[in-house]
């Protein structure tokens, strides 16, 4: 038999051998038999037909396990996308049609899939912390708020979620007592049988009843009717079928789209990193983001909503015991089989089961430690952390996470453009290293000052270095000021005029300016922008491989010059 190709080994082994088959079956049984309720609960928390939770699931499973980098990556249609595409819905007039959530799923994997043929997966450890906590606890409290209306029956009315969960409890006296005790019978069923042998089953087995028990309230007259699937829609014994994008929104959704392939992609890359492949190895970012494009745009053309690696979903399927990506491959298999077999089931499930079942898991996913952690790190961390929590309360997701992103972009730069410091080395005749001192406020005339600047030289720290120079006196004649760049890849355009600046007045008052330890990179900013030429190329020493070479050599040459401008002293 001819051996297969080994770029084919290398990818099939990936869903295990022989001996993993049985335990990679019965973890994708425990996963697809959890999903069928969680995913309908995501389409309910989305504000979209439930099916369209379930489908992405459904897709969104089957194409991670195909696709992704990390083995055991669940994607599925998270919390926190949920409830952004929830706002973008509501956003939208009229809602989300299939076409448009198509489209907005497609953009959202295609900005995935690129970023991830770019290799870009080191981008997420640029997010800030503070803004990941303070958007994933606000998250939670609004899957909680936005449940309160499924979960008592009622219809509040407010701006936001917060002024609606406000308006459901100043009118209690309108909530429904059937849709209330259904939720609470199935919230304290899921922490009942959770501490029994049914563990992650325990939800599923706590929805059922609950969704018995509303059909059976329904036999008492003048009870009021508890919501089920389907009352909001017919759910067919059929897979999901082919849906074409509406391309009229591409522009209206390209900012839900960035901040849906954001939210997606850092809570995947959090798997990446804390859950080893088979091998002990630990998945590629930039393959996940791949695999969860390509998942993302399946799941927009068949009926699906935005999905992104499931931590809960990951963190499930192994602690069922999964070997290898078989385990999500055979869970999609069990969706789909349930979608085929048992639709009228599917359709007798209740609202306020799955209301309860997103309250229980927006609570759980609330972390005070974790505020408290990042809000005494310090004040610019609280205060990113404040913002982008509050916002994330108040106004469409869509908007909050790219805010919070662009607020900590901001205060890193302030932060990191005032951490510049400009210092004096001191050398001794007797020691070979130099001593660190801050820098003078006045150049002493006739001497050699060696200059070293810490931090970044972008263009907001420019000014800040600008103002640390030394002065220079009206005679200066016989000073050099060495300048070491050593370690700067890159100097802005901003500096490149205050250097500019600085030796002008230098050689204005009788002195020089020569610059040390200068890469190949920053060399060729200064040729290409003609600052060589101005500044003089012999005033310009690149770095060695030994430390200290360039300075000496600078330094001596500060010497010659010194000497050779004694020779000819200043006119008066």
């Amino acid at each position: 038999m001819k051996a297969l190709p080994a770029g084919l080994r290398n990818y099939l082994a990936r869903f295990g051998s022989r001996r993993t088959v049985l335990p990679d079956l019965r973890a994708g049984l425990v996963l697809g038999v959890e999903s069928v309720p969680d995913g309908l609960a995501a389409g309910m928390l989305a504000g979209l037909n439930p099916l369209h939770g379930l489908y992405a699931y459904l897709v969104g499973t089957l194409g991670g396990s195909l696709a992704t980098g990390s083995v055991f990556m669940s994607v599925q249609a998270t919390g926190a996308m949920a409830v952004v595409v929830a706002d973008v819905s509501g956003s939208t007039p009229g809602g989300l049609t299939p076409a448009g959530l198509a489209m907005l799923g497609i953009m959202a994997g295609l900005i995935m899939l690129a970023l991830g043929l770019a290799r870009l997966g080191s981008l997420v450890r640029f997010i800030p912390t503070a803004v990941l906590v303070g958007f994933v606890n606000a998250v939670a409290i609004n899957i909680v708020l936005g449940q309160l209306d499924n979960a008592t029956g009622s219809q509040a009315e407010g701006a936001n979620r917060v002024l609606r969960a406000v308006d459901s409890f100043l009118n209690i006296a309108h909530w429904s007592l059937p849709t209330v005790l259904v939720s609470a019978v199935t919230l304290a069923l899921i922490l009942l049988l959770e501490r029994t042998r049914l563990g992650a089953l325990a939800m599923v087995a706590a929805v059922a009843v609950g969704s018995a028990l509303a059909v059976a309230l329904g036999l008492f007259p003048g009870l009021d009717p508890v919501a089920k699937i389907s009352d909001l829609t017919s759910v067919p014994s059929a897979l999901p079928g082919f849906v074409a994008p509406d391309l009229t929104q591409l522009w209206s959704l390209i900012v839900p789209a960035c901040s849906l392939a954001l939210v997606g992609l850092v809570q995947g890359a959090a798997i990446s990193g804390s859950v080893p492949n088979p091998n002990g190895r630990y998945g590629d970012a930039s393959a996940d983001f791949r695999g969860q494009g390509i998942a993302n745009i399946a799941s927009g053309f068949l009926q699906g909503m935005p999905v992104g690696g499931s931590m809960s979903a990951t963190a499930l399927v192994r602690a069922a015991g999964a070997k290898s990506a078989l385990a999500n491959l055979s869970a999609a298999v069990v969706m789909a089989l349930t979608i085929l077999l048992a639709a009228p089931l599917i359709g007798l499930v209740a609202m306020p089961a799955l209301a309860a079942l997103l309250i229980l898991i927006g609570v759980r996913t609330f972390k005070l430690h974790q505020v408290l952690l990042v809000w005494k790190t310090g004040p610019i961390q609280a205060t990113v952390l404040a913002v982008t929590f509050v916002l994330t309360l108040l106004i469409p997701l869509q908007y909050a996470a790219l805010t919070g992103v662009g607020l900590a972009v901001i205060l890193f730069v302030v932060r990191q453009s005032n951490r510049v410091v400009l210092k004096h080395w001191v050398f001794d005749d007797e020691r070979p290293l130099p001593r660190e001192v801050p820098a003078p406020e006045t150049l002493p005339v006739g001497e050699t000052v060696v200059l070293v600047p810490y931090g970044s030289l972008f263009f907001a720290a420019a000014p800040v270095i600008e103002r640390q120079l030394p002065g220079v006196p009206a005679a200066a004649h016989g000073t050099a000021v060495v300048f070491r760049l050593r370690g700067k890849d890159q100097i802005g355009s901003t500096f490149l005029r205050v250097l500019e600046t600085y030796s002008t007045a230098l050689r204005a008052a009788g002195g020089t300016l020569i610059l040390a330890g200068v890469s190949d990179s920053v060399n060729g900013q200064l040729r290409a922008t003609g600052a060589l030429d101005r500044l003089g190329a012999a005033h310009v020493f690149p770095e060695y491989e030994r430390l200290g070479d360039s300075v000496t050599r600078a330094r001596e040459f500060a010497a010659e010059w010194r000497a050779a401008q004694a020779e000819s002293p200043p006119t008066a």
